[in-house]
């Protein structure tokens, strides 16, 4: 099978605890099933293009995991507080689109707890909670409060990160090197540093979700591959994890390369 498009990443369905996630590589408005490929070699070439993945226009260079310049510096969905969510400055008028700030920002948001490399906190859209923990390469997590905007949550997160991390070591989850933790036991210890104000929004969920991934082995070293470097990646495709396809011959991290022009085939 060989498929050229408009890399976009990978996307995935979860089905439960006890089977693993399906991963697709998206190309174009195509979504190639990866599952079924493990195993078998595959190559993914670059075929010396790139175009924003927002308004197609062609560029040099991507920014932010595929946008164009001006793309990056006009879209509210690559502002800053996107990042540091606690800086939302939505409510003083100066939001780059206040219909995206309505329909992403302004809407209830969970802060949770995942177990990835190590337990980390993290917020993410209600909703949209399973699609940002497989992206983040969680193995397990749970939502441990519910607040009503993107701000509060950030605020939330912001000040629970001086207890925990709020950043994954990706090699460390890609390898697989992951403590053992009890998360509900966890986000009892971390509910003792809750600012008094946000107490009101804690949420008590009696379990945590499991996540398996469709990994035949794992690398004893981690040599990530880049299309920036060497016009071919190829080798065998033995798993997938977060944004990541583990090969043979290394990891390659596909939402970095978004808006790249590449020929798929396995």
């Amino acid at each position: 099978m060989e498929k050229n498009g408009l890399l976009r990443g990978l996307v995935h369905t979860y089905h439960g605890k006890d089977q693993p996630v399906d991963y697709y590589l998206h190309l174009d408005d195509e979504k190639i099933p990866l599952n079924d490929l493990l195993g078998s070699d595959i190559t993914i070439t670059y075929l010396g293009q790139k175009n924003c993945i927002s308004c197609g226009r062609k560029t040099n260079k991507t920014f932010n995991s595929g946008y164009c310049y001006p793309c990056f510096t006009n879209l509210a969905e690559n502002d800053l507080c996107i990042v540091k969510p606690h800086e939302c400055h939505f409510d003083n008028g100066t939001c780059r689109d206040e219909s995206f700030g309505e329909t992403y920002c302004m809407i209830p948001h969970y802060v949770y707890l995942a177990l990835s490399s190590d337990v980390k906190v993290g917020l993410t859209r209600k909703h949209n909670q399973l699609k940002r923990w497989v992206d983040q390469g969680a193995i397990r997590a749970i939502p441990i409060a519910e607040l009503p905007t993107r701000r509060m949550a950030g605020k939330l997160e912001f000040h629970l990160s001086q207890y925990l991390p709020d950043k994954t070591n990706w090699r460390k989850m890609l390898k697989g090197d992951v403590t053992d933790k009890d998360l509900l036991a966890v986000r009892d210890e971390v509910y003792q540093h809750f600012p008094e104000q946000f107490n009101p929004f804690k949420l008590n969920e009696n379990e945590w979700v499991d996540i398996t991934y469709p990994i035949l082995e794992t690398l004893d070293k981690i040599n990530s591959m880049s299309l920036d470097k060497t016009e071919t990646i190829q080798g065998k495709l033995l798993g997938a994890k977060a944004q990541y396809l583990i090969l043979s011959t290394g990891v390659f991290q596909t939402r970095k390369h978004a808006g790249y022009h590449v020929a798929f085939r396995g």
